[in-house]
């Protein structure tokens, strides 16, 4: 398979943004956001570990399946570099929110994240309507932390 090495790239990279931003994140769930008042549909801590390790595989595997497509198409390339830019803010939310203990900040990113996730689903779904349906559970989630981190920034 040619493309293997696309594939690999595509998922450690993405399931590497998680790796880096646990650094963050293991650090305060005990100490700093074991204080702050939740909402009562905050999730219990251990779920986040396997839902963000399953989602940045999906992302990953979405991502080969435009690259593979040829990065020097233009509409490869854009929906290539919203998908990177949406990653990039996913890369600066944990240690906003957790390194800085900043939630607002961190809302303001990951509804910006949102926003980019939604124009980068609509670049790939022309391109893969599998990669474009591979990236809903990760809308889904973030949808979800966008409404839990909004009312962290309420509740405290």
């Amino acid at each position: 398979m040619k493309n293997l090495p696309k594939l690999i790239i595509s998922v450690i990279g993405c399931e590497l943004v998680g790796i880096l931003g646990s650094v963050f994140t293991v650090s305060s769930i005990p100490t700093w956001y074991a204080t702050l008042n939740r909402p009562s549909f905050a999730p219990p801590n251990w779920i986040f570990g396997p839902v963000w390790t399953t989602l940045y595989l999906l992302m990953g595997v979405s991502f080969y399946l435009i690259w593979k497509q040829g990065w020097k198409k233009k509409n490869v390339r854009t929906a290539g570099n919203y998908f990177l830019a949406q990653l990039g803010l996913n890369f600066i939310w944990s240690p906003i929110f957790f390194g800085l203990r900043s939630p607002l900040i961190a809302l303001l990113v990951i509804v910006a994240m949102w926003a980019l996730i939604v124009i980068t689903m609509k670049k790939f779904y022309p391109l893969s309507k599998l990669a474009f349906y591979l990236l809903v559970p990760y809308l889904l989630w973030v949808s979800f932390a966008s409404v839990l981190n909004g009312a962290i920034v309420v509740l405290n």
